[in-house]
């Protein structure tokens, strides 16, 4: 009996012991439940910032894409229009080369005063021709100088030397269209009216016309010999070109269409060389 209070005592103990162990463990149960509710969070955070990385990914993905399309277009233009340049930059030079041959040559020659008024007029019908193959662009102007040139020839006025200096003289002005980017205000005639337009010429790739009030345009198409229609983007396109030519602004790259593709101009160069050699 008297060992009787002691295991009550220990008993109470064992009680609290297990109590106490009861509550710890229900506390760390209440705090592991809002760190699972964090990372959940986190989780679903990090996923819904994933996504809009990926929408803003993709959406530069396309931007990209977009622009290099566009430049590959552009650059693929640019090397047509360069090697056609660079084609008929050889086809000027050669031309020159030859006046210049020609020219040379009747220097040399003994008795210049015999082949000198045929060797002119071959020179003078050779340009006529030029000019009827090429685009009609200051028609007036340039017919003008080739009756001139005509009614030279048949005057008794100037010498053999000095008929040759015109005639070459009109050569070289011909020549000198291929180089240059020229905007000029002149008549337009469609359908029995006369309109009063900007005109604006590429050297010998393109020849355009633009309207007083700028809403309407055309490119001279050498093929077809007739104008055709421009959209609204190349009508902005020939607006740059003439502030260029008018030096009202830098230089650029122009997006218009030409008025002689390449195949006529190595045609119409095939057929000058054809024409030099006889």
């Amino acid at each position: 009996m008297g060992n009787a209070p002691r295991r009550s005592g220990y008993a109470l103990l064992a009680c609290l012991a297990l109590l106490g162990s009861a509550q710890v463990q229900a506390q760390d149960e209440g705090r592991e439940a809002p760190v699972e509710d964090v990372l959940v969070e986190e989780s679903l955070e990090a996923q819904q910032n994933q996504a809009q990385l990926q929408q803003k990914i993709d959406a530069a993905d396309d931007t990209s894409r977009d622009a290099l399309r566009e430049l590959r277009r552009v650059e693929r233009q640019a090397q047509r229009l360069e090697a056609y340049n660079e084609e008929l930059a050889r086809q000027v030079d050669e031309q020159g080369k030859a006046v210049e041959r020609r020219q040379r040559g009747v220097e040399q020659l003994g008795n210049a005063e015999e082949r000198l008024p045929v060797l002119t007029r071959q020179l003078a019908a050779r340009l006529e021709r030029l000019v009827a193959a090429d685009m009609p662009f200051l028609y007036d102007q340039r017919q003008a100088r080739l009756a001139s040139l005509n009614r030279m020839l048949d005057s008794g006025e100037l010498s053999a030397a000095d008929k040759l200096d015109r005639v070459l003289a009109a050569w070289r002005a011909e020549l000198d269209y291929g180089r240059e980017v020229d905007a000029w205000q002149g008549s337009l005639k469609t359908q029995g009216d006369s309109l009063e337009v900007d005109y604006l010429r590429l050297g010998r790739l393109g020849w355009y016309y633009l309207t007083a009030d700028g809403q309407q345009g055309g490119v001279w198409r050498s093929k077809e010999q007739a104008w055709q229609a421009l959209d609204d983007e190349a009508l902005g396109e020939v607006r740059k070109g003439l502030r260029i030519a008018r030096q009202e602004r830098a230089p650029a790259l122009l997006d218009l269409p030409l008025s002689v593709t390449p195949e006529q101009g190595q045609l119409q160069s095939s057929q000058q060389s054809q024409e030099d050699a006889s």
